[in-house]
């Protein structure tokens, strides 16, 4: 994927053909590891391609892929303990929750809708 983020972020900055150099000098300007036979690859594939060409394709490929739906899990039971579940230890006396304090809205000049 860096190398991927390397190449676009060339093509970004007006380089419209970027060599293997290029995006290893990106990386390693960036601090990471460059693995030099993955970079080529990627250039060679890259080659004489449009970049909207290539993503256009990858989502048509990405279109074909099932993302799940299905309809939500149900709610998880209650422990057996906090509903009597017959544990014979003595319940711990639950302390009372601090009372929350309300914040106070300050006025910063502006509204939201303004």
């Amino acid at each position: 994927m860096k190398y991927v983020s390397a190449y676009l972020l060339l093509q970004l900055g007006g380089n419209a053909s970027p060599s293997a150099a290029d995006v290893s000098k990106v990386l390693s300007a960036a601090g990471a590891d460059v693995d030099e036979d993955e970079v080529a690859k990627l250039c060679d594939q890259l080659k004489d391609k449009s970049i909207e060409e290539v993503m256009d394709a990858g989502k048509q490929k990405f279109s074909s892929v099932p993302v799940g739906g299905g309809g939500g899990g149900g709610g998880g039971g209650g422990s057996g303990a906090a509903a009597g579940g017959g544990s014979s230890a003595p319940a711990a006396a639950a302390e009372p929750e601090p009372a929350a304090e309300e914040e106070e809205e300050e006025d910063l000049g502006f509204g939201l809708f303004d």
